[in-house]
């Protein structure tokens, strides 16, 4: 078989082995199993949430299993087309297969990343919170092109985007910003994004045209849904009134809309105030402050790094996730999985699918990368 073709076996395979590792096959088709009985007991029926929940677990595992199979049945009817042309010597079939292959390797890493997509939150709207580092104007500039290359993500994913709230920049860009995305699986891509994003340029406000290297912080969580309880003591909170700032009204800017509340255990601080009710912005931050207190509950469970760490990481050298070198060269690299692109232009218009599915993969497989950063 050339080259072509079994590079695009290989990339096939990879997917396969992930999506068999992360569902723990026999396990997962034994549960199946156990799910499609369930849904044969009538006595399932009389408990409506009960049921919602099998019929949703069972979906999820069904079309794993499902694409998984059929990606496995495609591979094989190809590659046995292809060398069949091969030993016959009738390129134009040889071609058509390793094209059909090329397909299919597309279609594995879609369905891939789909699957990896069943953690307990994956399929709910999430929040995205972008803070500017040290440095003034620079990072602040930096932190705006980051929410807004968000924004641009979600709109090719066609999610909804709305602006929770936002500290402008004294002179350009934002102090901080929360987005709300909503959508099927906005967290589930999302999550992989939180850390510390480094710009490398030369400055548009220097007028002795440097070099400048610049730090935003970006923090993913999930929206929380009916389905999930979340517990805290009202006595723990601390909750602010404040005049909110920038474009909104008259009415937003002269009264105390703006809401602040502070979770003291765990040092957690939501705010709201992109509406002109005081009552709509606190239930806003409520819902805000149970997603953080939800998401630090799963990254605790997954002994990864959690809410509480993020928010207290320095934005600086040494704690980046991926850098954006746009001078003296052209380069985004993410620091975890080695991923590159040399078009940061449209990274920066919202081309992240390559980095959120290497990253996602990477949660599976636990696989450390060496990769060492750009200058």
């Amino acid at each position: 078989m050339r080259a072509e073709a079994q590079a695009h076996v290989d990339t096939i395979n990879a997917a396969l082995a992930l999506l068999r590792r992360f569902l723990n096959w026999d396990v997962a088709l034994r549960r199946l199993d156990e799910l499609n009985a369930r849904v044969e007991d009538q006595a399932l029926w009389n408990d409506p949430k009960a049921a919602q929940e099998v019929m949703r677990e069972r979906r999820r595992l069904d079309e794993a299993v499902t694409a998984t199979r059929a990606i496995e049945n495609e591979l094989a009817g190809t590659v046995e087309l292809i060398e069949l042309a091969e030993a016959e010597g009738d390129q134009e079939l040889a071609d058509e297969g390793t094209a059909s292959l090329a397909e299919l390797a597309a279609r594995a890493d879609r369905d891939k990343v789909k699957a990896l997509l069943a953690g307990e939150a994956d399929g709910n709207d999430t929040y995205i919170e972008v803070n500017a580092g040290a440095g003034g104007t620079e990072s602040q500039d930096w932190a705006g092109m980051l929410s807004r290359m968000y924004s641009r993500w979600a709109e090719r994913h066609g999610l909804k985007v709305e602006l929770v709230d936002q500290h402008s920049g004294e002179q350009a860009g934002i102090k901080s910003a929360t987005l709300l995305l909503k959508g099927e699986n906005a967290y589930g891509y999302a999550k992989t994004e939180s850390g510390v994003h480094r710009l490398v340029r030369i400055s548009p406000y220097d007028s002795a045209a440097r070099r400048h290297t610049s730090f935003a912080s970006v923090w993913v969580y999930p929206v929380v849904d009916d389905n999930i309880e979340v517990e805290y003591n009202e006595s723990d909170l601390r909750i602010d009134t404040y005049r909110a700032s920038g474009a909104g009204g008259q009415h937003i800017n002269t009264t105390d809309s703006a809401v602040r509340i502070t979770h003291i255990p765990t040092g957690i601080v939501v705010q709201c105030q992109n509406q002109r009710s005081q009552h709509k912005n606190k239930a806003e931050a409520y819902n805000q402050l149970r997603a953080r207190l939800y998401e630090r509950e799963l990254a605790i469970r997954e002994q990864a790094a959690n809410a509480e760490n993020a928010t207290k990481t320095d934005i600086g050298w040494g704690h980046q996730i991926r850098s954006y070198v746009l001078q003296p060269y052209q380069m985004v690299k993410d620091l975890r999985t080695g991923v590159t692109s040399t078009a940061p232009g449209d990274v920066l218009d919202g081309d992240l699918d390559p980095f959120m599915a290497a990253a996602l993969s990477q949660r599976v497989t636990g696989e450390a990368v060496a990769v060492e950063d750009v200058d």
